[in-house]
Protein backbone atom coordinates (compact mmCIF):
# COMPACT_ATOMS: atom_id res chain seq x y z
CA UNK A 1 0.00 0.00 0.00
CA UNK A 2 2.74 2.45 0.89
CA UNK A 3 3.75 2.01 -2.89
CA UNK A 4 0.54 3.28 -3.46
CA UNK A 5 0.17 6.08 -1.56
CA UNK A 6 3.13 7.72 -2.37
CA UNK A 7 2.67 10.08 -5.79
CA UNK A 8 6.33 10.51 -6.58
CA UNK A 9 8.67 7.99 -9.12
CA UNK A 10 11.67 8.30 -6.73
CA UNK A 11 11.95 9.09 -3.46
CA UNK A 12 15.02 9.40 -0.91
CA UNK A 13 14.58 11.71 1.96
CA UNK A 14 11.27 12.44 3.36
CA UNK A 15 11.40 15.41 6.12
CA UNK A 16 8.89 14.35 9.19
CA UNK A 17 9.19 17.80 10.52
CA UNK A 18 5.35 19.26 10.86
CA UNK A 19 5.07 21.96 7.99
CA UNK A 20 2.03 24.22 7.28
CA UNK A 21 0.48 24.55 4.10
CA UNK A 22 2.97 26.72 1.95
CA UNK A 23 2.29 29.99 0.47
CA UNK A 24 1.36 28.27 -3.22
CA UNK A 25 -0.94 26.23 -1.46
CA UNK A 26 -2.93 28.74 0.29
CA UNK A 27 -2.99 30.90 -2.77
CA UNK A 28 -4.46 27.66 -4.82
CA UNK A 29 -6.98 26.65 -2.04
CA UNK A 30 -10.15 26.48 -2.59
CA UNK A 31 -10.97 26.40 1.52
CA UNK A 32 -12.50 23.05 1.34
CA UNK A 33 -11.16 20.51 3.61
CA UNK A 34 -9.61 17.51 2.23
CA UNK A 35 -10.42 13.92 3.51
CA UNK A 36 -9.08 10.58 2.99
CA UNK A 37 -10.24 7.43 3.32
CA UNK A 38 -9.35 3.89 2.88
CA UNK A 39 -12.04 1.82 1.41
CA UNK A 40 -12.78 -1.75 1.05
CA UNK A 41 -14.33 -3.89 -1.90
CA UNK A 42 -16.20 -6.74 -1.99
CA UNK A 43 -13.80 -8.62 -4.64
CA UNK A 44 -10.63 -8.27 -2.14
CA UNK A 45 -9.71 -4.80 -2.59
CA UNK A 46 -8.45 -1.88 -0.51
CA UNK A 47 -8.75 2.07 -2.80
CA UNK A 48 -7.52 5.24 -1.86
CA UNK A 49 -10.13 8.10 -1.67
CA UNK A 50 -9.22 11.47 -1.88
CA UNK A 51 -12.56 13.42 -1.03
CA UNK A 52 -14.67 10.22 -2.44
CA UNK A 53 -12.52 9.91 -5.50
CA UNK A 54 -10.11 7.26 -5.93
CA UNK A 55 -6.40 7.89 -6.25
CA UNK A 56 -3.93 5.60 -7.94
CA UNK A 57 -4.26 1.75 -8.22
CA UNK A 58 -6.13 -0.69 -5.77
CA UNK A 59 -4.29 -2.63 -3.63
CA UNK A 60 -4.92 -6.62 -3.12
CA UNK A 61 -5.40 -8.73 -0.39
CA UNK A 62 -4.05 -7.15 2.66
CA UNK A 63 -2.58 -3.66 4.27
CA UNK A 64 -0.33 -2.77 6.69
CA UNK A 65 -1.43 0.55 9.21
CA UNK A 66 -0.73 1.94 12.40
CA UNK A 67 -4.32 2.82 14.11
CA UNK A 68 -4.16 6.04 15.89
CA UNK A 69 -7.75 7.26 16.66
CA UNK A 70 -10.81 5.60 17.50
CA UNK A 71 -13.78 6.17 19.90
CA UNK A 72 -14.26 4.45 22.82
CA UNK A 73 -18.09 2.98 21.94
CA UNK A 74 -19.21 0.87 18.45
CA UNK A 75 -21.03 3.34 16.42
CA UNK A 76 -24.27 2.78 14.55
CA UNK A 77 -25.71 3.89 11.21
CA UNK A 78 -28.82 3.38 9.14
CA UNK A 79 -29.71 3.69 6.11
CA UNK A 80 -33.55 3.74 5.08
CA UNK A 81 -33.21 2.24 1.27
CA UNK A 82 -31.24 -0.43 0.20
CA UNK A 83 -27.59 0.32 -1.04
CA UNK A 84 -27.90 0.79 -5.10
CA UNK A 85 -24.70 1.55 -6.49
CA UNK A 86 -25.78 3.25 -9.61
CA UNK A 87 -28.11 5.47 -7.45
CA UNK A 88 -26.52 9.16 -5.87
CA UNK A 89 -24.95 8.78 -2.91
CA UNK A 90 -26.71 9.94 0.02
CA UNK A 91 -26.06 10.46 3.79
CA UNK A 92 -27.41 8.37 6.30
CA UNK A 93 -30.59 8.92 7.68
CA UNK A 94 -29.53 8.28 11.27
CA UNK A 95 -26.42 7.62 12.78
CA UNK A 96 -24.87 7.58 16.16
CA UNK A 97 -21.07 8.04 17.33
CA UNK A 98 -21.21 6.27 20.29
CA UNK A 99 -24.23 3.91 19.83
CA UNK A 100 -26.41 5.79 22.37
CA UNK A 101 -28.56 8.01 20.71
CA UNK A 102 -29.15 9.48 17.48
CA UNK A 103 -26.27 12.06 16.22
CA UNK A 104 -27.85 15.75 16.41
CA UNK A 105 -27.12 16.46 12.43
CA UNK A 106 -28.99 13.08 11.67
CA UNK A 107 -31.59 14.20 9.45
CA UNK A 108 -34.28 11.65 10.17
CA UNK A 109 -33.54 10.47 13.77
CA UNK A 110 -35.42 7.14 14.65
CA UNK A 111 -35.90 7.08 18.24
CA UNK A 112 -34.73 9.11 21.12
CA UNK A 113 -31.93 6.56 21.86
CA UNK A 114 -30.57 3.42 20.30
CA UNK A 115 -31.21 1.04 23.01
CA UNK A 116 -35.06 1.27 22.45
CA UNK A 117 -34.94 2.37 18.67
CA UNK A 118 -37.24 -0.04 16.55
CA UNK A 119 -34.25 -0.27 14.12
CA UNK A 120 -32.06 -1.84 16.68
CA UNK A 121 -34.65 -4.99 16.99
CA UNK A 122 -33.32 -8.05 15.48
CA UNK A 123 -35.32 -8.69 12.15
CA UNK A 124 -35.82 -5.27 11.30
CA UNK A 125 -33.34 -5.65 8.85
CA UNK A 126 -32.45 -7.92 6.16
CA UNK A 127 -31.53 -11.79 7.22
CA UNK A 128 -33.17 -11.16 10.57
CA UNK A 129 -30.62 -8.88 11.19
CA UNK A 130 -30.94 -5.33 12.69
CA UNK A 131 -31.58 -2.53 10.07
CA UNK A 132 -29.42 -0.29 12.03
CA UNK A 133 -25.97 -1.30 11.26
CA UNK A 134 -22.49 -1.29 13.68
CA UNK A 135 -19.10 -0.16 13.10
CA UNK A 136 -16.13 1.26 13.66
CA UNK A 137 -14.33 4.25 12.05
CA UNK A 138 -10.73 4.41 13.17
CA UNK A 139 -7.94 6.87 11.87
CA UNK A 140 -4.59 4.96 10.65
CA UNK A 141 -0.76 5.69 9.32
CA UNK A 142 0.05 3.23 6.33
CA UNK A 143 3.05 1.61 7.24
CA UNK A 144 6.06 2.92 4.83
CA UNK A 145 4.52 6.24 4.47
CA UNK A 146 7.18 9.05 6.02
CA UNK A 147 4.49 11.89 5.39
CA UNK A 148 2.31 11.16 8.21
CA UNK A 149 -0.84 11.08 6.13
CA UNK A 150 -3.67 10.30 8.29
CA UNK A 151 -6.69 8.05 6.58
CA UNK A 152 -10.08 7.00 7.97
CA UNK A 153 -10.76 3.64 7.88
CA UNK A 154 -13.94 1.82 8.26
CA UNK A 155 -14.91 -1.67 9.49
CA UNK A 156 -18.06 -2.87 8.93
CA UNK A 157 -19.84 -5.45 11.72
CA UNK A 158 -19.26 -9.00 10.29
CA UNK A 159 -15.58 -8.15 11.09
CA UNK A 160 -15.90 -6.46 14.71
CA UNK A 161 -17.11 -9.04 16.69
CA UNK A 162 -16.45 -13.00 16.83
CA UNK A 163 -13.53 -15.27 18.47
CA UNK A 164 -9.63 -14.91 17.45
CA UNK A 165 -7.06 -17.83 16.31
CA UNK A 166 -3.51 -17.34 17.53
CA UNK A 167 -3.03 -13.94 17.02
CA UNK A 168 -5.26 -13.33 14.19
CA UNK A 169 -8.84 -11.54 15.45
CA UNK A 170 -11.70 -9.08 14.34
CA UNK A 171 -11.64 -6.13 15.50
CA UNK A 172 -12.72 -6.31 19.49
CA UNK A 173 -10.90 -9.66 19.67
CA UNK A 174 -8.02 -7.79 18.70
CA UNK A 175 -7.97 -5.06 21.33
CA UNK A 176 -8.54 -7.18 23.83
CA UNK A 177 -5.27 -9.57 22.43
CA UNK A 178 -3.14 -6.35 22.61
CA UNK A 179 -4.26 -4.84 25.72
CA UNK A 180 -3.50 -8.72 27.63
CA UNK A 181 -0.08 -8.63 25.76
CA UNK A 182 0.89 -4.98 26.81
CA UNK A 183 0.55 -3.30 23.38
CA UNK A 184 -2.44 -1.11 22.02
CA UNK A 185 -3.40 -0.44 18.42
CA UNK A 186 -1.00 2.85 18.52
CA UNK A 187 1.97 0.60 19.34
CA UNK A 188 1.90 -2.26 16.94
CA UNK A 189 1.91 -2.24 13.10
CA UNK A 190 -1.34 -4.20 12.08
CA UNK A 191 -2.12 -6.36 9.19
CA UNK A 192 -5.49 -5.38 7.57
CA UNK A 193 -5.97 -8.63 5.57
CA UNK A 194 -9.38 -10.45 3.71
CA UNK A 195 -10.52 -13.81 5.45
CA UNK A 196 -10.54 -15.64 2.20
CA UNK A 197 -12.33 -18.70 4.37
CA UNK A 198 -15.29 -16.28 4.85
CA UNK A 199 -18.76 -16.81 3.03
CA UNK A 200 -19.35 -13.06 3.02
CA UNK A 201 -16.51 -10.25 3.14
CA UNK A 202 -14.52 -10.10 6.66
CA UNK A 203 -11.56 -8.38 7.27
CA UNK A 204 -8.49 -10.14 10.27
CA UNK A 205 -6.12 -8.34 12.40
CA UNK A 206 -2.60 -9.39 13.12
CA UNK A 207 0.05 -7.33 14.85
CA UNK A 208 3.54 -7.84 13.00
CA UNK A 209 5.37 -5.66 14.97
CA UNK A 210 5.95 -3.26 17.75
CA UNK A 211 6.56 0.22 15.61
CA UNK A 212 10.17 2.06 15.42
CA UNK A 213 11.16 4.83 17.13
CA UNK A 214 10.54 6.97 13.87
CA UNK A 215 7.08 5.57 13.53
CA UNK A 216 6.44 6.58 16.66
CA UNK A 217 7.49 10.35 16.30
CA UNK A 218 4.49 10.39 13.50
CA UNK A 219 2.07 8.98 15.45
CA UNK A 220 2.45 11.28 18.37
CA UNK A 221 2.42 14.40 15.82
CA UNK A 222 -0.30 12.74 14.05
CA UNK A 223 -2.22 12.19 16.87
CA UNK A 224 -2.33 15.86 17.55
CA UNK A 225 -4.09 16.75 14.20
CA UNK A 226 -7.49 17.24 14.45
CA UNK A 227 -8.54 14.72 11.65
CA UNK A 228 -7.26 12.30 13.85
CA UNK A 229 -10.42 12.76 16.12
CA UNK A 230 -12.60 13.89 13.05
CA UNK A 231 -12.39 10.89 10.84
CA UNK A 232 -13.45 8.34 14.07
CA UNK A 233 -16.58 10.72 13.92
CA UNK A 234 -17.21 11.22 10.29
CA UNK A 235 -19.80 9.05 8.66
CA UNK A 236 -18.12 7.61 5.33
CA UNK A 237 -20.46 9.67 3.51
CA UNK A 238 -19.16 12.93 5.41
CA UNK A 239 -15.60 11.66 4.22
CA UNK A 240 -16.55 11.32 0.82
CA UNK A 241 -18.39 15.07 1.47
CA UNK A 242 -21.83 13.66 -0.05
CA UNK A 243 -24.11 16.68 0.30
CA UNK A 244 -27.30 15.05 -1.08
CA UNK A 245 -29.96 14.37 2.26
CA UNK A 246 -32.10 11.64 1.60
CA UNK A 247 -35.43 11.97 1.14
CA UNK A 248 -37.78 12.32 4.06
CA UNK A 249 -41.19 10.58 3.80
CA UNK A 250 -44.11 12.85 3.52
CA UNK A 251 -46.49 12.62 6.90
CA UNK A 252 -50.22 11.22 6.83
CA UNK A 253 -52.13 13.70 5.87
CA UNK A 254 -54.43 14.35 9.08
CA UNK A 255 -58.16 14.40 8.71
CA UNK A 256 -59.51 17.40 8.36
CA UNK A 257 -60.95 18.96 12.06
CA UNK A 258 -63.94 21.19 12.50
CA UNK A 259 -63.15 25.21 12.70
CA UNK A 260 -65.15 25.47 15.43
CA UNK A 261 -64.44 23.52 18.82
CA UNK A 262 -68.74 23.14 19.67
CA UNK A 263 -71.05 21.87 17.11
CA UNK A 264 -74.03 25.03 16.54
CA UNK A 265 -76.99 24.45 18.56
CA UNK A 266 -80.04 23.20 16.12
CA UNK A 267 -82.48 25.47 15.05
CA UNK A 268 -85.61 25.00 16.59
CA UNK A 269 -88.24 22.72 14.56
CA UNK A 270 -91.66 24.03 13.91
CA UNK A 271 -94.63 21.42 14.37
CA UNK A 272 -95.88 21.05 10.52
CA UNK A 273 -100.01 21.57 10.12
CA UNK A 274 -101.64 18.83 7.58
CA UNK A 275 -101.50 22.08 5.73
CA UNK A 276 -97.86 21.80 5.64
CA UNK A 277 -97.44 18.33 4.66
CA UNK A 278 -99.95 18.26 1.70
CA UNK A 279 -97.99 21.66 -0.03
CA UNK A 280 -94.38 19.50 0.91
CA UNK A 281 -96.19 16.27 -0.71
CA UNK A 282 -94.31 15.59 -4.03
CA UNK A 283 -95.52 12.96 -6.93
CA UNK A 284 -93.81 9.94 -7.24
CA UNK A 285 -91.49 9.75 -9.75
CA UNK A 286 -91.62 7.03 -12.48
CA UNK A 287 -88.83 4.03 -12.94
CA UNK A 288 -87.80 5.95 -16.24
CA UNK A 289 -86.76 9.05 -14.80
CA UNK A 290 -85.17 6.71 -11.65
CA UNK A 291 -83.18 5.22 -14.41
CA UNK A 292 -82.71 8.57 -16.21
CA UNK A 293 -81.25 10.22 -12.92
CA UNK A 294 -78.55 7.02 -12.41
CA UNK A 295 -77.48 7.78 -15.72
CA UNK A 296 -76.39 11.04 -15.73
CA UNK A 297 -74.82 10.51 -12.01
CA UNK A 298 -72.69 7.99 -13.89
CA UNK A 299 -71.65 10.38 -16.91
CA UNK A 300 -70.86 13.57 -14.61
Amino acid sequence: MSKEVSIFAQQTEVSTTKRGPSKLAQTLSTGGITTRRIQTTTNGKFKRLINGEQIGNPVSGEINVIVIGALPSISRTFYKEKFDPNKEATLPNCWSNLGDRPDPNATDPQGPTCATCPQNIKGSGDNGGRACRFQRRISVLVEGDKTGQIYQFNIPAKSLFGKGAGNVHPWESYVTFLRGNGESPDTVVTKIAFNDNAETMELEFTPLRSISDEEYDLVCTAQEDPDCERYTKMTVAQADKVQRIPVMEAPAPRPEEPEDDEPAAAEPVKRQTKEDKAAQATPKADLSSVVSAWLDDEDA
